[in-house]
């Protein structure tokens, strides 16, 4: 069977954590989406951790791959099952990961 990859394919998401999510701290609107869904915010920002970077676009994933190599800003975007998105954001320092929602940045 024919593989359809290629090596400028993004990496899939890992169990393992690929980077310190340092504190994680979440904005009210942020968990207001999330209890409104019954989620817990630690499901997205494992996620997150792990390199699945959500819905943002493959140029986006690429820089996220990019930004583990050189220690920059990480992005992830999901959408929640209502239809709202939120956002993970990793500092670059790996200091703190926020989780808020896109009209919060």
């Amino acid at each position: 069977m024919a593989s359809t990859s290629d090596a400028t394919d993004t990496p899939r998401p890992t169990a393992a954590p690929r980077f310190p999510l340092g504190q994680c701290v979440a904005t009210p609107g942020a968990l207001d989406a999330l209890r409104a869904q019954n989620l817990a915010p630690w499901t997205l920002l494992r996620r997150h951790q792990c390199g699945d970077w959500g819905d943002v676009c493959a140029e986006d994933a690429q820089q996220n791959e990019q930004a583990l190599i050189e220690g920059a800003r990480l992005l992830s975007i999901y959408t929640l099952p209502d239809g709202q998105r939120l956002w993970a954001i990793t500092e670059a320092d790996r200091s703190v990961s926020t989780l808020l929602l896109p009209e919060e940045y």
